[in-house]
């Protein structure tokens, strides 16, 4: 999805004039190829799933994923680089970028990104064992680490871990996430699967940082610590989620 999605970027900054936003025609409506951009995903290799539902299908949403990732880019990004990259005021792409967003009929987009990490309180979504960890070399296409849980079940688990969360630590970080969360997975029928792949992270981690990440059985422990109220545990597993995720913070910094 993401080699697609770079692809998809670069055509529209090569095309005269240049696309603000990729997937968009020269009047600004999506094109027939982005509207049809979708994943199918067999329902039997989701845990759980009913295989008689049929394929799922998850639209990309280019465009609205676009539009949002443009509003943060132009919120947080140092004045200079964002003169740098876009030449249109800022008013004008925070315009452009809120009706892209406002024709999104569900909502909710299908699928959420983020860089160089992932929100520890996703994890809480998945079962632990059902990872999917296929190795090849780090540029490999089929190189992957990833989870998949029905509608049903990630709800469960995610009204679990915040009910705790709140109880513990109060509405705010994680349990913010939490219920963030939880209002997205409403957006989607409950014959729906959710997926938390790592993308392109797989391509900064060597085999053995795979191999040993245990980020999503560390969540879902100190989710079950908090039931116990072993505060050891708790802290001890939030060392350990500190020191992986700490190691690719670094990296950010530097790049």
């Amino acid at each position: 999805m993401g080699e697609r999605e770079r692809e998809m970027w670069f055509r529209s900054q090569l095309s005269v004039p240049p696309r603000l936003l990729p997937g968009e025609s020269a009047d600004g409506k999506p094109t027939s190829k982005s509207i049809r951009d979708v994943l199918v995903l067999n329902p039997g290799e989701v845990p759980g799933a009913d295989p008689k539902i049929g394929p799922l299908a998850c639209p990309l949403d280019v465009m609205p994923r676009s539009a949002a990732a443009l509003v943060g880019f132009i919120t947080t990004a140092h004045p200079a680089l964002r003169d740098a990259a876009i030449t249109a005021s800022v008013d004008a792409v925070r315009a452009r970028a809120a009706s892209v967003l406002s024709e999104q009929p569900s909502g909710a987009v299908h699928a959420v990104s983020t860089t160089w990490t992932v929100p520890l309180p996703w994890f809480v979504m998945f079962d632990p064992t059902q990872r999917r960890l296929k190795l090849a070399t780090r540029t490999a296409p089929e190189r992957e680490c990833s989870w998949r849980a029905t509608m049903a079940d990630a709800r469960q688990r995610v009204a679990q871990a915040y009910e705790l969360t709140a109880s513990t630590f109060g509405e705010q970080g994680p349990a913010k996430v939490l219920e963030d969360t939880a209002g997205w997975l409403e957006h989607f029928d409950d014959n729906s699967a959710v997926e938390l792949d790592y993308g392109g992270l797989v391509q900064l981690l060597d085999d053995e940082e795979l191999t040993e990440d245990s980020s999503c059985e560390d969540v879902n422990a100190i989710v079950a610590a908090l039931d116990a109220g072993d505060a050891e545990e708790v802290a001890e597993r939030f060392d350990q989620l500190r020191d992986f995720w700490g190691h690719l913070a670094v990296r950010e910094r530097f790049n």
